[in-house]
C-alpha cells in the first residue's frame, strides 16, 4: 500500500519506517528542508534503538521517501497519517494548530479518495472539528470528493518504539465506516499475526482510550511514589510493599516503581490535557489533578535529601553532585520534563555545581543549560567523580545498575550515593563502605 505520513518526530519517523519495513511505499513529509535533506542522506534527527537501520534499509530498498511537499506525497498515497506535535498550551491544553494545519492542506491538495489518520495525541472531539475543517476546504474548492477521517492513537515508549509498532499490544482503529476499518486492518495485518489486535471503536472512543491509558500509567507511578514517602515516614520498605502488592494479579509489578516521578514528552503533557478537557466539558477531574500535583512535589524530594545531607557540612552552596542520567528515563536522549533536569536545576540555583553525564543526552542538557556556570558535562562516568562531593543516579541507565562500588568511594570526597531510581541493594552498597540514600527505603549511613 502507498501511505503519506506527515511529521519525522517520534511517532512519524517510527511508523513511517516500521510501515515501510513490512513492504509498503511510505512518504514521510515535513516542512523543515534540513531535517528531510538529513534523512535522505541517511542522517537520523532523533535518538531511537534501532530506527537508524529501519530508515537506512528502507530508503536503500526504494520503499521509504522524504520530501518536504504534501501535494507530492498525497498524489501517491490513500492514507495519509498526521503524526505533528501536539504541544501544551500556557493552560495545560494542547495545541492543536499543527493538526488543523494539516487538515487545510489536505483538503486543498486531495483530488481522489483519502482515508486521514490521526496518530498525533489529540483531544476527543479532534477527528469532528479534523472533518470539519477539511469539508469546509472542499466546500471552497466547489468540489465533492470523498474522505473518512480516523483515530489511530500510538503507544509508542520512547526507548522501545520500534519494538512496539512492530509487535503492538492492541491497535485501536475509531472509526464508524466497516469498510475504512476493513482496509486499516488490511494495513496492520502484518503487525498482529500471532492473534487478532486490532479494537475498532467509536472515533472519540479512540481518542480518549490514549489519554486514559497515559494517565492510568501516570497514576500508578504517582501512587507508588506516594506510598514510597509514607513508607519513609513510618519506617517501612516499599521494596518489600511493592512485591507484596505486586504479587496481587489485579494489580501486578508495571510501573510501580517509585523514583523522581514521571517525565518525557507525553505522560505530564497528556494528564494536563485531560485535565483541561474534563474542565472545559464541567467535569472536576480530582485524581487527574492530584497525580499530577504529586508528580511535580517528587521532582523535588531529593532536593531536601541532598539539602538535609549537607546541612551540617557547611551546606550544599560551593560543593559538587556528580549526576548520572540526565534523560527522563534510560534508552533516549529526551529530556523534556525530566526530574533529573528539574532536580538539578533547584541544585544549581542553591549554588551547587553539577557535573553530569549521560549515555545519549549530554548534548540535550548542555543545549538546555547553556550560558549556566553551574553545570557540565563528562564524557566519562567515573573521571568525573574525581571533583565531586556526592553521587546522584538520576536515570535507569543498564550501566549504572551495576557500577564499580570500590572506584566510587575512593573518589568521592564524601562516601555517599543518592539513588534516585532505587538502583542498588542495600547489602551491597554498604559492603563498599558506601552511604546511599533511595526513595521509600531506610536510608544507608554513610561513614562519615
Amino acid at each position: 500500500m502507498n501511505v503519506c505520513i506527515v511529521g519525522t518526530g517520534y511517532v512519524g519517523l517510527v511508523s513511517a519506517a516500521c510501515l515501510a519495513e513490512t513492504g509498503n511505499h511510505v512518504y514521510c513529509v515535513d516542512i523543515n528542508d534540513n531535517i528531510i535533506n538529513r534523512l535522505n542522506q541517511g542522517e537520523v534527527p532523533i535518538y531511537e534503538p534501532g530506527i537508524e537501520e529501519y530508515v537506512r534499509r528502507n530508503v536503500s530498498g526504494k520503499r521509504l521517501f522524504f520530501t518536504t511537499s504534501l501535494e507530492e506525497a498525497m498524489a501517491e498515497s490513500m492514507f495519509i497519517f498526521s503524526c505533528v506535535g501536539t504541544p501544551p498550551n500556557p493552560d495545560g491544553s494542547a495545541d492543536l494548530s499543527a493538526v488543523f494545519n494539516v487538515a487545510h492542506q489536505i483538503g486543498r491538495q486531495m483530488n481522489d479518495y483519502k482515508i486521514v489518520v490521526n496518530k498525533s495525541t489529540v483531544p476527543v472531539g479532534t477527528a469532528d472539528k479534523v472533518r470539519g475543517i477539511i469539508t469546509e476546504e472542499l466546500r471552497v474548492r466547489n468540489v465533492d470528493i470523498p474522505f473518512d477521517v480516523v483515530s489511530n492513537p500510538e503507544f509508542l515508549k520512547e526507548g522501545d518504539a520500534v519494538n512496539d509498532f512492530m509487535k503492538p499490544d492492541r491497535i485501536i482503529i475509531g472509526t464508524d465506516n466497516a469498510e475504512t476499518a476493513d482496509l486499516l486492518s488490511d494495513l496492520y495485518a502484518p503487525y498482529a499475526r500471532s492473534r487478532d489486535k486490532l479494537i475498532v471503536m467509536g472515533v472519540r472512543s479512540a481518542e480518549m482510550t490514549k489519554y486514559a491509558a497515559n494517565c492510568m500509567l501516570a497514576t500508578k507511578i504517582s501512587f507508588i511514589n506516594e506510598i514510597a514517602n509514607i513508607c519513609e515516614s513510618v519506617g517501612a520498605d516499599v521494596r518489600d510493599v511493592r512485591v507484596g502488592i505486586g504479587s496481587d494479579q489485579r494489580i501486578g509489578y508495571h510501573f510501580i516503581y517509585p523514583g523522581l516521578g514521571y517525565g518525557g514528552s507525553c505522560f505530564p503533557k497528556d494528564v494536563k490535557a485531560l485535565i483541561q478537557t474534563a474542565l472545559a466539558s464541567k467535569y472536576q477531574p480530582g485524581l487527574l489533578t492530584a497525580v499530577e500535583e504529586v508528580n511535580h512535589q517528587q521532582k523535588f524530594r531529593m532536593v531536601e535529601k541532598i539539602r538535609s545531607y549537607f546541612s551540617d557540612k557547611g551546606g550544599i552552596k560551593g560543593k559538587t553532585l556528580a549526576a548520572w542520567g540526565l534523560s527522563f528515563k534510560a534508552n533516549t536522549d529526551d529530556i523534556r520534563d525530566s526530574a533529573a533536569i528539574y532536580l538539578l536545576s533547584a541544585l544549581i540555583d542553591e549554588g551547587m555545581h553539577v557535573i553530569g553525564y549521560d549515555p545519549v543526552a549530554g548534548e540535550n542538557a548542555r543545549r538546555y543549560f547553556t550560558d549556566n556556570p553551574g553545570f557540565e558535562t563528562a564524557e566519562d562516568q567515573y573521571d568525573m567523580l574525581d571533583r565531586a562531593d556526592a553521587l546522584a543516579v538520576l536515570t535507569d541507565w543498564n550501566q549504572f545498575r551495576n557500577p564499580n562500588f570500590k572506584r566510587i568511594k575512593q573518589k568521592l570526597k564524601f562516601p555517599i550515593v543518592f539513588d534516585g531510581r532505587n538502583l542498588f541493594p542495600s547489602n551491597t552498597i554498604s559492603r563498599f563502605g558506601l552511604g546511599c540514600i533511595q526513595v521509600g527505603r531506610p536510608p544507608i549511613a554513610s561513614p562519615q
